[in-house]
């Protein structure tokens, strides 16, 4: 395993220093190793329960900035952008008039659809391990409630999806992140996972789960099989149980150029995955989701609790929404070619928006999977400043109002607020009707049409000004 110190890397934050104190500093930061996240801007909360400031080797905590509070909910996850595929509205439709509801955890028939699925995917499975809920948090809630309801303490990587740590604070749980590395996002690092899991255990915490993503959101990036089995093996050996997000599995933009591993394919026994269908199948308004749990007796008992909980919450899917979801799952040719056409172009218009962001003088890791980009502007951040954006609240505002789209910050995924990181998805770029967007995804030249073309010209242009600024920041040489 390569050796990473927690304490030294400037990647890295340190360890808690107290109970409910959590990792510091994101990977990547101003040194240079980092890319970023994508919001749905929203005023950002004040006060509260966040991280309170780290340590770094002993010396006092740096007092986090006082005017920015903790963000408790982020922004959805970046929609396709796309016309719903008429196959499945006419599914929908279908289903409408019925009057029964669907039974808690999803009927026999969604169930045996997600087994085939997760089975085309090298995950064996049966029927009575797996739950299906209306949309992937309704079941990362039931999981952590029923993992970590009791006094049990939750590790996420830092950046992390932006819906993951507000279920656990709604538990009352502490939420300790832990730093990725500079190869891609969504894994922990394996020494920083274990130097955290020794801080809290030695100041009485119990860390019990583990939350991660192969294929991240908010970084775009898929860990490497190495490095994730480094980290499955440190977490499993610490005890803990991991649930795998692997809502964008199915959106990798060089699928026979990119290796992506389950680790429930490493270590089955301890793994729940966890897929929400708004990632490739369905559209992000109709929320479905699935999870699959080990087929060991620890398994069968985190089943009956799950749905113990979601009974509690009355979180089942509505029937249109369920026989839609049944269907995508089956991966007939309809949703396959669908879902091939969308990841083509999104593949295209984030290459180029990447290309857009780098040539300003940002930083960003080249997106690997999703339908977004995450950046971090920090050697462009003296003209920012200049221009009132001195942390990650400031430049969501500052680009929000200068694109004219969502550009949510990176403290929205948990990241420093003081570092300024953002995440720009690429749905918005394909054109502002259903007409142009369906344009889009048939064209076999998509960035070559005016309304793409736009879109890419006005980005350029934003990064571009700050580019120009920056360079007039710069001393004479």
């Amino acid at each position: 395993m390569r050796r990473t110190d927690p304490e030294r890397d400037p990647r890295d934050g340190p360890g808690p220093t107290h109970r409910g104190e959590a990792q510091g500093a994101a990977p990547g930061g101003e040194d240079g190793g980092s890319v970023p996240h994508e919001v749905n801007p929203g005023p950002a909360h004040r006060g509260g329960d966040e991280d309170p400031a780290p340590r770094r080797g002993g010396h006092a905590p740096v007092r986090p900035r006082e005017d920015h509070g903790p963000v408790r909910y982020g922004p959805p996850l970046p929609g396709d952008g796309l016309p719903v595929l008429p196959e499945l509205s006419a599914v929908v439709a279908a289903a409408a008039d019925r009057a029964d509801a669907q039974p808690v955890g999803g009927a026999p028939a969604l169930l045996e659809a997600a087994c085939g699925y997760w089975t085309r995917r090298g995950l064996s499975c049966v029927p009575d391990r797996i739950v299906a809920g209306p949309g992937a948090p309704a079941l990362l809630l039931a999981i952590t409630a029923a993992l970590a309801g009791e006094g049990a303490d939750i590790l996420v990587p830092r950046p992390c999806a932006a819906w993951w740590a507000p279920y656990a604070r709604l538990l009352g749980r502490p939420v300790f992140h832990v730093p990725t590395p500079a190869e891609g996002g969504g894994v922990p690092d394996p020494y920083a996972l274990l130097e955290t899991v020794r801080r809290v255990r030695a100041e009485g915490g119990d860390p019990r789960l583990l939350v991660l993503s192969v294929a991240d959101d908010p970084t775009a990036t898929v860990a490497p099989p190495e490095l994730l089995h480094e980290t499955v093996e440190a977490a499993t050996a610490e005890g803990l149980h991991l649930v795998s997000d692997e809502t964008w599995r199915d959106t990798l933009h060089a699928p026979h150029e990119t290796v992506l591993l389950s680790p429930a394919e490493m270590w089955p026994d301890d793994v729940t995955v966890v897929t929400d269908l708004a990632g490739a199948l369905l559209p992000a308004g109709w929320p479905a989701a699935v999870a699959r749990f080990p087929a060991t007796g620890a398994g069968r008992r985190l089943h009956a609790r799950v749905l113990d909980v979601l009974t509690a919450l009355g979180a089942r899917l509505a029937v249109p929404v369920a026989a839609a979801a049944c269907y995508a799952l089956d991966e007939p040719p309809p949703v396959t070619e669908r879902r091939e056409a969308t990841v083509r172009l999104h593949a295209r218009v984030a290459a180029a928006a990447y290309a857009a962001v780098v040539a300003a003088g940002a930083l960003a890791r080249p997106p690997q999977a999703g339908r977004h980009l995450y950046a971090d502007l920090a050697p462009l951040r003296e003209p920012l400043a200049a221009q009132g954006a001195g942390d990650a609240q400031e430049l969501e505002d500052l680009l929000t109002a200068r694109l004219g789209m969502s550009a949510p910050g990176g403290h929205r995924f948990g990241d420093d607020l003081g570092a300024l990181r953002v995440r720009l998805a690429t749905g918005p770029l394909l054109g502002g009707t259903d007409e142009e967007r369906t344009e889009s995804l048939v064209s076999p030249a998509p960035l070559e049409l005016p309304h793409v073309q736009r879109a890419l010209v006005s980005l350029r242009s934003a990064f571009d000004d700050l580019r120009d600024d920056a360079q007039r920041w710069e001393p004479p040489r």
